[in-house]
């Protein structure tokens, strides 16, 4: 919960302490990870809470707020949170994946140091090992403007969050175990969550007629796309992931796994209860699920006809995320503009083509990027890059493009690139599937999405003037997605598949952004509380 105060003051609520800070001061959290009963169906079963809660804890930030978030983990096994979508400026120690952090071992806690800077925005934070995401440890991170920083909507008359994703019936451990054998999981998932509940359960956002409310959606499941809407109601897109966007109204939104998006919505309806619906994508049997929107003055519910795609739509979905665009008249996170990027005008450095592939190498199943598939080192590579440990990682180990007619092949991947590189990246897709790719450290802007096979005619296609700037994009069956991105920010940077499964069994690999002069201007030196594991074990701090 919070408020302003004079314009200025932004009160913080964790769940026993209140902190009042100015933008630029330190957030203190103190959240405690344990096993607890979780209910996205009448039966309880075994999920991951943080101070009993699930989802977790929202956090509420300014603009440049450092956050200083200490993780006791209580589980039985390790345990490591990644924030989705923030940049870290100069900070891949705290990424919290495994390429970058040492898990926090049971009984241990370990604080999380890092600053919001020059970002605003709608976002997550997730478990990051094996799929323990599949029984929570999530939750939200907003990052409000500077009161000095007008955004482009009047100010609604309140927020919500709403985390949607699949859920499956089994324990997170029965489906590592599924993974760890060489099996797949199934295509179908057992059923979609909002805030952690399915639809035996009917949870109510109260509003008043005539006011406009903002929402925040985040996609946070394993690998299922999701459609959205407010049934009866308009979606104002207003926000994606940092960047103010042209304000398109939409009658449904698809969002895939790992997006977030930001709309305003105006009761503008008469004054009964709406549904608020969140169904699969792209796969063969439609789940949905759904909260109840309450008018204070309700008579009752008013029932309406949904309005979403049909389930297999692909066109539909390419015409709606090609029509998403960066609002060029809006203030950023800072006092310029966010148009002074002029990116269509940059000198490209690099072009990558990145293909994904699926085969079974020693009979179990696995998952590729240009024919690598990734295998996790014994330490964490941002310490072993660090402290100089040698055979830990290679970089150039995983190619710039595609190799036709090879063989998977299992190794640590790690792709070099020089600080202040301009790279056009091509995710091109020769599956049936839909995917979803990001980047730790970054937003790119989104320039191209069609169905095909990409060429260099299709740089014809590229919007080079208002293109969405983002963390997360998808990539449709049979299609492409070409990003821009400059390498602004030094570290150790994990390119993934959002599909976790696929994550976890090798479609991943890590961008070392490199700088030689190694300089805080450029990185932040290693944090003093950093947990040392592998073969960093028995290294100082200091050396």
């Amino acid at each position: 919960m919070g408020w302003w105060l004079n314009g200025v003051v932004w009160m913080m609520m964790t769940t026993t302490i209140i902190y009042f800070v100015k933008a630029g001061d330190t957030l203190f959290y103190n959240w405690r990870v344990t096993y607890g009963d979780i209910t996205p169906t009448s039966m309880p079963r075994r999920g991951i809470l943080i101070n009993g809660q699930f989802p977790g804890p929202e956090i509420r930030s300014l603009t440049n707020d450092n956050l200083a978030i200490t993780v006791h983990n209580d589980l039985d096994e390790p345990f490591l949170l990644s924030w989705n979508g923030v940049h870290m400026r100069k900070n891949s120690y705290q990424d919290g994946v495994f390429g970058t952090t040492c898990p926090i071992p049971p009984g241990k806690n370990y604080t999380y140091n890092f600053q919001v800077k020059d970002q605003i925005g709608s976002y997550f934070y997730f478990p990051s090992l094996a799929v323990q995401k599949a029984v929570g440890g999530y939750g939200s991170l907003r990052i409000y403007s500077l009161p000095d920083i007008p955004v482009p909507f009047p100010e609604p008359a309140g927020e919500f969050t709403l985390l949607i994703g699949d859920w499956y019936r089994g324990d997170h451990k029965v489906l590592k175990a599924i993974l760890d054998k060489g099996r797949k999981l199934p295509t179908v998932p057992d059923g979609v969550l909002i805030n952690g509940q399915g639809l035996s359960y009917v949870s109510s956002l109260t509003v008043d007629r005539g006011k406009t409310y903002r929402f925040r959606i985040s996609n946070v499941g394993l690998q299922t796309s999701l459609n959205f809407e407010i049934l009866g109601h308009q979606l104002k897109l207003i926000e994606v992931e940092g960047t103010h966007t042209v304000q398109s109204m939409y009658t449904s939104l698809d969002i895939h796994v790992g997006q977030t998006y930001s709309v305003l919505v105006t009761m503008d309806q008469p004054p009964h209860n709406y549904s608020i619906v969140a169904s699969t994508r792209f796969i063969h049997v439609q789940h949905t699920t759904g909260y109840n929107l309450h008018y204070s003055n309700s008579k009752g519910l008013k029932v309406v006809p949904a309005r979403r795609p049909e389930p297999d739509d692909v066109d539909w979905s390419i015409k709606q995320a090609q029509s998403i665009r960066t609002n060029l008249t809006a203030s950023g996170p800072r006092t310029n503009p966010q148009g002074d990027n002029h990116y269509g005008k940059m000198k490209i450095s690099r072009n990558l083509i990145l293909e994904s592939s699926a085969a079974l190498v020693n009979r179990k199943q696995r998952y590729a990027i240009n024919g690598v598939s990734f295998v996790p080192s014994d330490t964490p590579l941002k310490l072993a890059d660090y402290f100089k440990i040698k055979d830990v990682f290679k970089v150039g180990s995983i190619p710039d493009k595609p190799r036709r007619g090879g063989r998977m092949r299992l190794d640590t991947a790690v792709m070099g690139a020089h600080h202040n590189a301009f790279l056009e990246i091509v995710f091109q897709n020769r599956e049936k599937i839909v995917q979803s790719y990001h980047l730790d450290g970054y937003n790119f802007w989104v320039i191209g999405i069609n169905r095909g096979t990409w060429s260099q005619a299709s740089r014809r296609e590229y919007n080079l003037k208002d293109a969405v700037s983002r963390s997360t994009s998808q990539v449709y069956p049979e299609s492409w997605t070409a990003v821009y991105v400059a390498l602004d920010n030094v570290g150790m940077w994990n390119l993934r598949s959002q599909f976790w499964a696929r994550q976890y069994l090798g479609q991943q690999f890590y961008l070392r952004v490199y700088s030689p002069v190694r300089s805080p201007k450029d990185e932040y030196p290693l944090p003093k509380n950093a947990l040392l594991c592998g073969r960093a074990s028995n290294r100082s701090h200091n050396s």
